[in-house]
């Protein structure tokens, strides 16, 4: 079974998967099904950013997820245009397939012509594309075609960004980001007036009977995760707060009671 055929990227039924790791049970619903099931099936979901691992073992920062129990990592593609940082490109996360990484690759393109990429992103092996709102292209024609490319879209919004912004597009997407920093840079400090945006997003979700999952990324803990889900969020990014911690399963564990 290969990371395109695994559970986690099929996209028909409610499946579940029960991780064991060092005597803690996670309990992870198949990730397609998190859209297509009902919110309150929607399980929490602690995703680590791989930007805030070891760049020089990429490869073993991945496993280490993994090996927490946890199905989802957080690729950070950033162009040093739009944002005001380099990152990596899609020969990363292909390497990372190459070196047996079978995670849920959740790529979040920083990118100031994100359309052009989205195939090769595909091909390298990510299961869901996100896309910001900010930028000036074709976000209905670039969502549907990362669709054709057998991936989940999403749609990212930056903190000075409307809600508004991304209403026409929730009935498309299977994902909606709302950054909690200004992105580029990983440690900053959250923003807690995203609260109210994340909230607003939640009770559209609400009232349309839509299915996307609602990530938050940018100053994520076991403090500020528990104010996000309350405001609506199921999924949280989390870059340094995982990978600078001494014990990985505590801390995934303590995100677990919290949430």
């Amino acid at each position: 079974m290969n990371w395109r055929e695994q559970p986690s990227t099929q996209r028909s039924t409610l499946g579940k998967l029960l991780y064991h790791r060092n005597g803690w049970d996670f309990s992870l619903c198949s990730a397609r099904s998190f859209v297509e099931a009902e919110r309150s099936m929607h399980t929490p979901l602690l995703v680590p950013s791989i930007l805030a691992g070891d760049h020089a073992k990429l490869a073993f920062s991945a496993q280490l997820v993994a090996d927490t129990g946890l199905p989802w990592i957080h690729l950070d593609i950033m162009d040093g245009h739009f944002v005001p940082n380099l990152s990596f490109g899609p020969e990363v996360p292909a390497a990372l397939r190459r070196a047996g990484i079978q995670l849920f690759f959740d790529t979040h393109l920083m990118l100031s012509e994100p359309h052009r990429y989205v195939e090769a992103f595909a091909r390298a092996g990510a299961n869901n594309i996100s896309i910001h709102i900010e930028l000036d292209y074709n976000h209905n024609e670039t969502l549907s075609r990362i669709h054709d490319l057998g991936c989940q879209c999403g749609i990212v919004l930056n903190p000075d960004t409307s809600a508004e912004a991304i209403e026409p597009l929730l009935d498309q997407v299977d994902l909606v980001l709302v950054m909690t920093v200004q992105p580029g840079f990983g440690g900053q400090t959250f923003r807690r007036d995203m609260l109210t945006k994340i909230n607003r997003i939640d009770g559209w979700r609400r009232e349309s009977n839509l299915t996307f999952r609602l990530e938050v990324d940018g100053g994520i803990d076991l403090s500020t995760a528990a104010e996000c889900q309350t405001a609506g969020a199921d999924t949280f990014v989390t870059g340094t707060s995982f990978f600078q911690t001494k014990d990985h399963i505590q801390f995934a564990h303590s995100f677990a009671k919290l949430v």
